[in-house]
């Protein structure tokens, strides 16, 4: 369990405070630094309105590109969010530059400091640095899960010795969706892990094996596991180092009830092009000179049984490499299938930057339970790992109650 930032305002223990919130306003931009995409800056919006509504004095902070400790670059600062977060909450929010030794900020008002990474000792999370970013709040609210398994003075520190600690509300609701997902499931549980390269997602295969009752693998690391099996895959990208770490994956499995249904047909090609031509074969019958790009219709027909008997689905990663069409009916029967299983009241979450592109590409995105935006940091759950900014946080609730 955590503190979260919505409990704080509803017991009134904002009023008249200082809030620090670590939000993640990390946006694209162009080559003039103007915001291409602005999906952070308003979903950073409901911590700040939050915070403000309960009558607090908020400073905002985040993290921007890569930027050198203690060299500010042009392109490293975050006035753009500054006036971006103005248009958006309708009064002037100004862009505190030199801000460690003390913030200006009345209650009612919003002020964002400089781009966090320009302080020396963040990335290396220094206790100094973090005491004193500390000594300028009541209340320290992170609300960035998307860096979440960094340890650093703005994401971990802060959270040692600020006053009173707490999770925004992005970062408390990834907690309980992940939380609802991986530790509490409705059976049968469902994992989708596609991708080009088992080596990438091994610790989330063995990891998910263990908590799983069906397991779903896709793109490149089918390929590998189809080897396994024996299958010949032609030209496909495999990974044939690692067919005996996909024999254990499905030795776990095997060994606790559960299952990992494998293509039935495949749809291939000798290249990977728009231009491709698609050819579907039987799994068993893939040509020398030809690549496995996509699973066939029998296949997605017997994966959608597979999802819609499931209570929980995880999903992380395309069956096929569906930026191409040819490539791209796999993915979509998948994204429709979890949709519809979703539907009929099974709980979803995804994550993943090409899970997010295809489920904005076949718009069921208000048909999943939850997407979560967290990158890494969702990969690291999925892996089993603790993320240190969460862990600190549940450190600090237990704390309080002893």
């Amino acid at each position: 369990m955590i503190l979260t930032l919505d409990e704080l305002c509803r017991q009134g223990r904002l009023r008249d405070k200082r809030v620090f919130i670590r939000s993640d306003l990390n946006v694209p931009q162009d080559d003039s630094g103007a915001i291409t995409d602005d999906t952070r800056v308003r979903a950073s919006l409901l911590a700040i309105r939050m915070a403000v509504d309960a009558g607090a004095a908020v400073m905002v902070t985040s993290h921007l590109g890569r930027p050198i400790e203690g060299e500010p670059r042009t392109e490293d600062t975050l006035a753009p969010v500054a006036a971006r977060l103005s248009e958006l909450l309708g009064f002037k929010v100004p862009l505190a530059r030199d801000w460690l030794s003390g913030v200006t900020v009345a209650a009612g008002e919003v002020v964002l400091l400089e781009n966090c990474r320009l302080n020396k000792g963040e990335k290396a999370d220094s206790e100094e640095l973090s005491r004193r970013m500390a000594s300028l709040c009541d209340v320290y609210a992170n609300d960035a899960f998307g860096a979440a398994h960094r340890v650093e003075a703005t994401l971990h520190g802060m959270a040692r010795f600020a006053p009173i600690a707490c999770a925004g509300p992005l970062l408390a609701a990834e907690v309980q969706a992940l939380g609802r997902a991986l530790r509490q499931p409705k059976r049968p549980l469902v994992a989708i892990v596609a991708g080009s390269k088992v080596s990438t997602k091994l610790t989330i295969l063995n990891n998910l094996a263990q908590r799983v009752d069906r397991l779903i693998v896709g793109g490149g690391i089918a390929n590998t596991f189809l080897m396994a099996e024996g299958f010949a895959v032609g030209k496909s990208l495999t990974e044939p180092d690692l067919v005996p770490e996909c024999r254990k994956v499905l030795k776990t499995l095997a060994d606790k009830g559960a299952t990992l249904p494998l293509p039935l047909d495949v749809v291939t090609a000798t290249a990977i092009s728009a231009q491709a031509t698609a050819t579907l074969r039987r799994t068993d019958d893939v040509r020398p000179d030809e690549m496995i790009l996509d699973i066939g219709p029998a296949s997605s027909q017997a994966l959608a049984h597979v999802i819609n008997e499931a209570g929980t689905i995880i999903w992380n990663g395309p069956v096929g490499v569906f930026e191409f069409d040819a490539f791209a009916q796999g993915t979509h029967d998948l994204a429709l299938a979890v949709a519809g299983a979703t539907a009929r009241g099974a709980f979803s979450i995804a994550g993943g930057g090409d899970t997010l592109a295809a489920i904005a590409k076949y718009r069921v995105g208000d048909r999943i339970s939850y997407i979560s935006t967290g990158g890494g940091a969702f990969l690291e759950c999925l892996e089993g790992k603790t993320l240190p900014a969460i862990a600190v946080l549940e450190q600090r609730a237990r704390a309080s109650k002893e």
